[in-house]
């Protein structure tokens, strides 16, 4: 009778699991290039369908040249060549966004394209709206185009004493040349412009501190400064990614990633001054209505800038949208992300008064930014103040005296911690 000895029957053994082991390899192999290969399909479409800078610019410099618009950038862009597109920071196929070098300075680029109506996938799918640049029309006087300005602005920011000013500021902003006077390529380009939230609020907001500045225009494509931090925490997860990217992790990662608590401090007193600026302001009030960290950020010296201005609008704007409104849920009132109104369910329509106040939803957000690694003799209190500043209401009886005392209680606290330090 044979035996098989012990060690023979293990080489038998291991090398019978062998072609398992390697087919597991493989498989684990193949999974991996699967995804890999998905990444990086998703990574592709989804810039081929949102990065269009090239016709954005081929559009622009082709009304430039047939002296349709005007603008202290289109030389730049369409002869010298010396603005010029970088990486693509667009989040809509219609918003175009990129970081660009103007005479070797760091800008950031912003231009409209409105999606066809046919349904085509390619490039041409592409186009500038034709009714862009339709006013003011040949033989406007500048009499005429002053009082637009006016009407349009009045509806934009509301009836304002300083309404004068600011139409001024658009006309001098328009006369690209210098002479005094306003071409009809460069009205058409400032009426195009204007047709944009975020440019309306620029020019309003131009002497803020925390504002981003307007650099130059050509049409309705308009430079901006550019902000080294664009969004409060550092990592956001695509939204198709999402379903497999634990969002513990996303928020301890965006912790260890985050500023040092006293440079946070810094950037969250430059956003309650942003706050104060925007309540009640030479042009009125203005709203936040998305106020979450993508939409807010700060520079490299830790100053807070609002990165993303499409996302306020002014007070007539929002009572504009809301009045008269049919609605069945609050929810049918909300200009915006989160600029709501309650729902008078007997009339069945939308009360005029935004329910939460900027600063709540500020805090709201200061909760997630601020909290973490806050000084152990501070946080308490800290916590304390965020908690009252949260429930805010946004009702007129509660906005002036309340609002302004949490917000200043705010402030005091952080800054007695930070002031003469390095942080300061």
């Amino acid at each position: 009778m044979n035996r098989t000895s012990p060690r023979s029957r293990a080489v038998h053994t291991s090398s019978s699991r062998l072609p398992a082991v390697k087919v597991k390899y493989l498989l684990v192999a193949w999974f991996g290039i699967l995804v890999a290969s998905w990444v990086i399909y998703m990574q592709y479409s989804s810039y081929s369908e949102l990065c269009r800078g090239h016709v954005c610019t081929m559009l622009i410099c082709d009304h430039y040249r047939r002296g349709i618009i005007s603008g202290s950038v289109c030389k730049s862009l369409c002869e010298e060549k010396t603005l010029s597109l970088q990486r693509c920071l667009s989040v809509t196929p219609t918003h175009q966004v990129y970081s660009a070098v103007w005479k070797e300075k760091a800008v950031l680029v912003k231009c409209g394209i409105e999606e066809s109506m046919r349904g085509e996938n390619g490039p041409d799918s592409l186009w500038h709206d034709n009714n862009l640049y339709d006013k003011p029309t040949r033989g406007t006087s500048m009499d005429e185009f002053r009082a637009m300005l006016h009407s349009f602005l009045k509806d934009s920011v509301g009836e304002q004493s300083s309404l004068g000013t600011l139409v001024n500021r658009v006309i001098s902003l328009a006369d690209v040349s210098g002479d005094g006077k306003v071409s009809l390529a460069e009205a058409k380009s400032v009426w195009a412009l204007l047709q944009i939230n975020e440019f309306v609020l620029m020019v309003a907001l131009q002497d803020k501190e925390h504002a981003p500045h307007l650099l130059g225009f050509c049409g309705d494509l308009y430079v901006t400064e550019p902000v080294a931090h664009s969004a409060l925490f550092r990592l956001e997860v695509p939204g198709w990614l999402q379903p497999v990217f634990p969002a513990v992790l996303s928020v301890t990662l965006n912790q260890w990633l985050a500023p040092a608590w006293p440079r946070r401090a810094r950037i969250t007193i430059g956003l309650l001054e942003f706050v104060e600026e925007v309540f009640h302001g030479v042009y009125g009030s203005f709203y936040i209505c998305d106020a979450s960290p993508r939409r807010v950020g700060y520079n490299e010296k830790y100053d807070f800038k609002m990165a993303d201005l499409q996302s306020v609008a002014s007070e007539a704007t929002v009572k504009g949208f809301l009045r008269g409104r049919t609605c069945e849920a609050n929810a049918d009132c909300t200009y915006g992300r989160d600029c709501t109104a309650t729902c008078d369910r007997l009339a069945r329509q939308c009360n005029s008064e935004v329910v939460q106040p900027n600063l709540a939803k500020v805090c709201a957000l200061l909760q997630d930014f601020l909290l973490f690694g806050a000084p152990s003799d501070l946080r308490e209190d800290l916590e304390k103040q965020l908690r009252t500043c949260v429930t805010l209401s946004g009702l007129a009886s509660q906005m002036e005296v309340h609002h302004s005392l949490v917000l200043n209680n705010l402030k005091t606290l952080l800054w007695k911690k930070i002031s003469n330090t390095k942080y300061s």
